[in-house]
């Protein structure tokens, strides 16, 4: 068999390691590595008329050879995109990332990798070769929902790249090769690349030995210089796109003549590599989605582009139904193995068609891969159930993560900050988040304005969900600050939040938030005021706190008492009133318990009227929506109730993840009910169950008044039913430990790290018939802790049981 290195986007059998940067301050002015490099673009005149943007319009290949002399010390390469890159040099490729570089806005900021190339280049002559795709800068004209058009509202642009790469000597000369019109370039094989419909790749028009040395490109033509995106070029100090999982498919049916159906067992986001068979001009192609029909047929709509699916919603030129589809024809070679270069997929099936033969299961690998951020957690249970919700959604979060934390990887691909203030603890408690909310952050600075709210960063046109996705901004800040310590941004972006709060002064000048979206997904109604207003409170909470942390007397009354009015407001409205039967009650008196808005004295009320809501349910689960849910979990639990939500978690019933569980989910639905057609099989936004898995099964949580786990809660809950939980986190401190097992009735052991430089307050649930012994695991130190359940332990490992 010869196999077409060309096609294979780099070493993609390989699991990859990421690479995140160091927490340098963002500076807009700060002198870049690229220095006096050209961005650089070939000469094609792009089509003017929305159709003509469908065509083919291949893919442009890049070269420069160039000579080295002896004794290389180092050679570094700087390089990014508008659009994205796959670089080469001597023909092999640069690095391991995908989908490079990160998605920003273009015309405010572009981030750039840098590779050590030192064992790369070579003593005499060497080349650099590149190629173009079109990524989120050269979107097609796509209508999605039929009215909304990216090129319309973000920057775009013809592809192009700028590049640097020094060469050191022993001798200390340094020598460098620059982007500019030296360089030559021609089109390849890639005919067409989108983010949403995928890559038409023609084996034909293939350039042989392209990106090797001695090849003639006498032919081929002078790039232009051109001004770039308009954004100015900054080191990346997050993990990049990798491959982060090969996947063997689980089974292939033929669910009709010629069709075949790859199974690959999990829904993924990612790409594929398949051994592929034919003869000249013969097309395969694959098309992609989350389930299947009952005859076992393809099902693509749940990831279909904008929920385009009749004829001429997409626009002039788009497909009937935008689905996920890439197309491979047959060049010389008849024995090839290929994979998609620029663009990614959800998707758990893959139909493939054009094969005059049975393709074998080893044909084919998945290719998943996300932003690498590193996983630095655990959670398990005694629960089968448990665990394979933790498992869907790890992967629902890891499959939304394609340089933007994503609402769903095939529909649509933005970042909402709805989803981010949801969910943005859940992520923290699985993976090192801190770098990438750190590039989420810039994303809103660069897209942010002062009479309206923005719903995505990078802005992609939509503006109507208001205060509850925009306020991300201020929030994720919070988190950062919580769970990492990190006070720089706040510093950095004080000023702005200033600003910012003065915004919804403007918009909202009553105080309580009468625009936008509420309780995304709720199964009741929701009103907006509730959500909207209480995330008005959040951010004012947070401001007081800001402005504590920024020595600003002024602003920390201020803010203290917009948070004391608010609240007052929120309570007269939604509890000292008689409220409507068709408000989701159950969102109702978890946002208020979450909020600390009901008095002291009538907590017990407000508790009483969620569990009476809460057993009117169906199955007597939640119906709470994308912030409801977030507040439910921890209002119960909080309240001392987190048995009863073990019980709705740990059940296979409709409404929950469960239910999902229980009919193939192998991702969080982005619906309580099951959906075909309309909704995302693979949304983050129910994830926040993962948070209290750790939060109330593990007890592990942050003390905000001592940020960065300086001095952290552990709070284990027990409930009948499960008997183990292992959990473990890692502080900024290092890694903490909370594990425990149930050894015969009333009797419970605890294991527990508590890392150097950190203190601990623990509390267990603990009768006043039981005993309580903690012991230091490594000097077997006993240490009395008397008759009761909360004690605060230093650093160090211990074992605490709890007996009879």
């Amino acid at each position: 068999m010869k196999i077409n290195t060309k096609v294979i986007a780099g070493a993609i059998l390989i699991l990859l390691s990421g690479c995140a940067g160091s927490h340098e301050k963002s500076d807009l002015s700060q002198k870049t590595d690229l220095l006096d490099a050209a961005w650089i673009t070939d000469a094609r005149v792009w089509p003017v008329a929305d159709s003509l943007m469908y065509g083919d319009v291949p893919a442009p290949l890049f070269r420069k050879e160039f000579t080295v002399k002896e004794n290389v010390k180092s050679a570094t390469l700087y390089i990014t995109a508008a659009g994205y890159y796959k670089a080469y040099v001597n023909g092999k490729p640069v690095g391991k990332n995908y989908l490079d570089p990160a998605w920003t806005t273009l015309s405010k900021r572009v981030y750039y990798a840098m590779y050590d190339l030192s064992s790369e280049i070579n003593a005499g002559t060497n080349v650099i070769g590149t190629t173009l795709g079109n990524g989120f800068y050269n979107p097609l004209p796509l209508r999605m929902w039929g009215s909304r058009n990216l090129r319309e509202v973000m920057p775009v642009g013809k592809p192009a790249f700028i590049a640097r790469l020094k060469i050191e000597y022993n001798n200390g000369d340094v020598e460098e090769i620059l982007t500019d019109n030296s360089w030559k370039y021609a089109y390849g094989p890639v005919l067409k690349n989108n983010i949403y419909l995928g890559e038409v790749y023609d084996a034909k028009r293939e350039i042989h030995e392209w990106n090797t040395v001695g090849f003639d490109d006498s032919e081929w033509d002078d790039p232009i210089e051109s001004g770039g995106p308009g954004g100015k070029p900054e080191k990346a100090f997050f993990p990049h796109i990798q491959v982060t999982g090969i996947i063997d498919p689980v089974k292939i049916t033929t669910p009709q003549k010629d069709t075949f159906i790859v199974d690959l067992g999990v829904n993924i986001t990612g790409s594929f590599s398949m051994r592929l068979k034919g003869e000249k001009g013969d097309t395969v192609t694959f098309r992609f989605g989350e389930r299947l029909y009952e005859n076992g047929t393809l099902n693509t709509m749940t990831a279909v582009a904008g929920q385009i699916k009749r004829k001429g919603m997409g626009g002039p030129g788009a497909p009937d139904i935008a689905w996920q589809t890439d197309s491979y024809i047959f060049g010389d070679d008849s024995d090839i193995e290929y994979s998609p270069l620029f663009s990614f997929h959800v998707f758990r099936y893959m139909e493939v068609t054009g094969l005059k033969y049975v393709p074998e299961i080893s044909d084919l690998k998945g290719i998943a891969f996300n932003t690498n951020v590193e996983r630095i957690s655990a959670f398990t249970s005694s629960s089968e159930l448990i665990n394979s919700i933790q498992k869907a959604t790890d992967r629902t979060f890891l499959n939304n993560l394609i340089s933007v934390q994503s609402d769903c990887p095939g529909r649509e691909k933005f970042s909402y900050g709805g989803d981010l203030n949801a969910t943005s603890e859940a992520f923290i408690y699985n993976y090192d988040m801190h770098d990438f909310y750190r590039k989420t952050l810039y994303d809103y600075i660069d897209v942010m304005c002062d009479s309206v709210f923005v719903d995505t960063a990078p802005y992609v046109g939509i503006k109507y969900c208001g205060i509850s996705w925009e306020s991300a901004f201020i929030v994720t800040q919070y988190q950062l600050l919580v769970y990492y310590n990190d006070t720089s941004l706040i510093r950095e972006f004080y000023k702005t939040d200033l600003e910012w709060m003065e915004k919804v002064k403007r918009l909202h000048p009553a105080g309580l938030i009468d625009k936008g979206l509420s309780d995304h997904e709720s199964l009741e109604k929701v009103p907006v005021q509730l959500i909207g207003t209480t995330h008005y409170i959040m951010c004012s909470r947070i401001m007081k706190k800001f402005a504590d942390l920024m020595g600003d007397t002024e602003n920390e009354a201020k803010f203290g008492k917009l948070a004391f009015d608010l609240t007052s407001q929120v309570r007269e409205m939604f509890w000292d009133k008689p409220v409507a039967d068709t408000i989701n009650r159950q969102t109702l008196f978890s946002t208020l318990l979450y909020y600390d808005i009901i008095p002291e004295n009538q907590k017990k009320a407000g508790l009483d009227s969620l569990m009476r809501a809460i057993k009117k349910a169906p199955a007597g689960h939640f119906t709470t929506g994308i912030f409801g849910t977030k507040y439910i979990l921890e209002a119960l639990s909080a309240s001392g109730n987190a048995d009863h939500v073990y019980k709705i978690v740990n059940s296979t019933q409709y409404p929950g993840w469960g239910f999902m569980m229980n009919n193939g989910a192998t991702t969080i639905w982005e619906t309580w009910k099951e959906s075909d057609n309309v909704y995302s099989n693979c949304h983050p936004m129910f994830g926040s169950v993962t948070e209290w898995f750790y939060r109330w099964l593990g007890g592990i949580r942050p003390d905000p008044d001592n940020p960065g786990f300086k001095k952290f809660i552990i709070a284990p809950s027990t409930p009948d039913g499960l008997n183990f939980v292992k959990c473990s986190y890692q502080s900024p401190y290092g890694e903490i430990v909370s594990d425990w097992n149930k050894t015969g009735p009333g009797n419970t052991v605890y294991e527990m790290k508590i890392p150097e430089g950190s203190i601990a307050s623990v509390v267990l649930p603990f009768k006043e018939n039981q005993q309580l012994s903690v012991r230091g695991k490594l000097n077997n130190i006993l240490l009395e802790k008397g008759t009761t359940g909360s004690f605060e332990l230093d650093p160090g490992e211990y074992i605490i049981s709890v007996s009879q």
